[in-house]
């Protein structure tokens, strides 16, 4: 009497375990180059726009006769659409309906629910970027001393600083990697709330792509996630030979997989999204989540390197005498917008974030509490180094260097 239920059963469970093994059949292409009827699916034109559109910005802040409400514009792309107007020296992302802002701190696993947090880090730039009108701007041909903005040496380069040796433009820049590029990557397209949203199995397994489009829904969100590291590469299909082609998270891998400790991080990036890809294409989840779970962890790794990298080539640049302390500021401008970006790191197989809003918060406010560089000491920047590196499986020694 029993045997028709244990006979279900049975079934149930090796169904149950089919759908979650791995195919073996599943093979990594030798690059990012997928085709349905002889024509590729690969799509991430809006990740490309927007990395353009940050970097128009980046470029903007330093241009002297900008006001902050076209540096704002750049950062919120509110003209009208359709049109050759606005900010943009490129016509294109002046009529583009995207924008930086509405991607900052928006991914569903982050931000759905924590829409003051979100709103908090969108106003940190606007804030950033106002600031340095106001107060660097007017400043611009006086030499900065403590608590006044203004111009310092670095090397034959000059830089431009606030009263407390932060550069505004290294701020925005490196934090939007994080708050843009890394947010958007790990905690939104790669989240199984987005690949698998209402009905995108099911579409996915019966290829049925979108209306007008050569790629299923699925397929197109995990490229958003490629697109966010690999946009601007010259092609996209093999983009490890010409990393560091934008000046955001591509730039930084290539950076951090020349340093001897870490080579190889790029390729192990790089083989996860195209697994990763391959396994969407061939209906295995259970593939696809293990590469992105990789993605996780070395998009986290790769952030915090730099965040060590730089916070330990500032306390290196600290003056024992004199006062050239223009390679310093910028090392640690850097370092700061790295700092912030920890923020956005997800922990593999997990909801969880590296590091806590408060936690990031503690280690900003060590950085520029009183005056800032200019009286920062050594041993905060160890502190805050090793608390970094606390987390993950690299050494402060291995990532200073």
């Amino acid at each position: 009497m029993f045997k028709p239920f244990l006979l279900i059963l049975t079934a149930l469970i090796l169904f149950s375990c089919s759908e979650d093994k791995p195919n073996p059949q599943v093979e990594n292409p030798a690059f990012y180059d997928f085709e349905r009827k002889g024509q590729s699916t690969v799509s991430f034109s809006g990740q490309t726009t927007r990395i353009l559109m940050a970097t128009e910005l980046l470029q903007s802040m330093l241009d002297f006769n900008m006001t902050s409400s076209q540096l704002l514009e750049m950062y919120t792309n509110e003209s009208p659409t359709g049109q050759d107007v606005g900010p943009f020296g490129n016509p294109e992302l002046n009529a583009s309906s995207k924008s930086i802002k509405s991607k900052v701190a928006a991914s569903i696993d982050f931000f759905s629910a924590n829409t003051a947090e979100s709103a908090a880090i969108k106003s940190d730039f606007e804030n950033w970027i106002i600031a340095q009108v106001e107060e660097v701007y007017p400043n611009q041909n006086q030499l900065a001393t403590q608590g006044v903005a203004g111009q310092i040496a670095d090397g034959t380069s000059v830089r431009y600083v606030n009263g407390k040796g932060l550069e505004y433009d290294q701020a925005v820049g490196k934090g939007l990697i994080g708050a843009l590029m890394v947010d958007q990557m790990l905690n939104n397209y790669l989240s199984p709330a987005v690949l698998d949203e209402a009905n995108n199995r099911t579409l996915n397994d019966a290829q049925i792509t979108e209306e007008g489009k050569r790629y299923t829904t699925m397929e197109h969100k995990w490229d958003e996630a490629y697109g966010y590291l690999f946009g601007l590469s010259t092609d996209a299909s093999d983009p490890l030979s010409t990393l560091g082609e934008d000046n955001f998270l591509n730039k930084y891998l290539a950076r951090v997989d020349n340093d001897s400790d870490f080579t190889g991080i790029a390729q192990e990036i790089f083989d996860a999204f195209k697994l990763g890809r391959a396994a969407i294409v061939a209906g295995d989840y259970h593939l696809r989540n293990a590469q992105a779970e990789i993605i996780r962890k070395k998009i986290s790794e790769l952030v915090a390197i730099r965040a060590v990298y730089y916070l330990q080539q500032g306390k290196s640049g600290i003056p024992t005498t004199g006062n050239n302390y223009g390679p310093m500021f910028h090392d640690l401008s850097e370092g700061f917008g790295f700092v912030y970006s920890l923020r956005f790191l997800r922990k593999p197989d997990s909801d969880d974030p590296y590091f806590t809003r408060t936690e990031v918060d503690g280690f900003i406010n060590q950085l520029i509490s009183g005056n800032g560089f200019w009286e920062i000491s050594g041993e905060t920047l160890d502190f805050i180094s090793e608390e970094i590196a606390s987390k993950f499986e690299f050494t402060v020694e291995q990532a200073g260097s």
